[in-house]
């Protein structure tokens, strides 16, 4: 794993490009920067498997991971604590004790962004 320092995060503010990561998800570029500097695609890929079923449904989501003696939790809210998605995580090295990342509907795909981006 890269070392960086985390408040590196608080930077991005807006994009200047989308970077596809499914079919109906792509990345900000902070969300790309935190997912190539953490290893952390896997959380990308897991918060972007739930959702496609929050089309429709949702226009945003919170996603927030929880890391606590190498487990972790995955939580999905609307942004006002509804829970929308759980997900407990055996294993992770990811680095720091906790991250929340945002999801809005554009109309043709999920943003996923860092909150700085918002």
């Amino acid at each position: 794993m890269k070392q960086f320092d985390p408040k590196q995060l608080g930077f991005f503010t807006g994009t200047t490009a989308y970077h596809r990561l499914a079919p109906h998800v792509v990345l900000t570029d902070g969300a790309k920067y935190l997912a190539e500097n953490f290893e952390a695609f896997w959380l990308m890929d897991a918060i972007a498997s739930y959702l496609p079923a929050l089309t429709n449904r949702e226009h945003f989501v919170a996603a927030s991971l929880a890391v606590k003696n190498q487990t972790a939790l995955l939580l999905l809210t609307d942004g006002n604590y509804r829970e929308l998605a759980i997900q407990r995580i055996t294993y992770t090295d990811f680095p720091i004790p906790d991250i929340t990342l945002f999801a809005c509907w554009s109309g043709d795909h999920w943003v996923l962004m860092l909150p700085s981006e918002y």
